[in-house]
């Protein structure tokens, strides 16, 4: 995959744009008592928006939906992203998590949403190597 005039990225931009340390993120989010994380959603927002060549994630509606839902709107963000992670590993030939959407769902209501959040990022790194 190579760029093309209409600002499609080759696989090497998508490495180098959306491979991301998990560790150096989750230290990031637990030392500024999760704050960080809502640029890391963002980031993985991006990052799946570009694989799947599509708007399906938007931040700044996500943030709204969350903070007028009381975080309620975070869990319906969960299974999606990893609905679309699911998606994406489907078209790329890669191996499928098929339990991903539930899974984020679950770590997310547990309090756990951290967890998720690690492993969409492990999905989405995987799928740009």
């Amino acid at each position: 995959m190579t760029s093309d005039p209409h600002g499609h990225h080759g696989y090497d931009d998508l490495r180098e744009e959306h491979t991301i340390s998990v560790v150096l993120y989750l230290i990031l989010s637990l030392l500024t008592c999760f704050l960080f994380d809502i640029y890391w959603n963002y980031r993985q927002m991006e990052a799946c928006n570009d694989l799947l060549g599509r708007d399906e994630f938007r931040f700044w509606r996500w943030l709204l939906l969350v903070l007028i839902t009381f975080g309620i709107y975070h869990f319906f963000y969960q299974y999606q992203m990893g609905r679309a992670i699911v998606e994406i590993q489907d078209r790329s030939g890669a191996p499928t998590t098929d339990g991903l959407p539930v899974l984020s769902v679950v770590a997310t209501l547990l309090g756990f949403g951290i967890v998720a959040d690690c492993i969409h990022q492990l999905e989405i790194n995987r799928l740009v190597e």
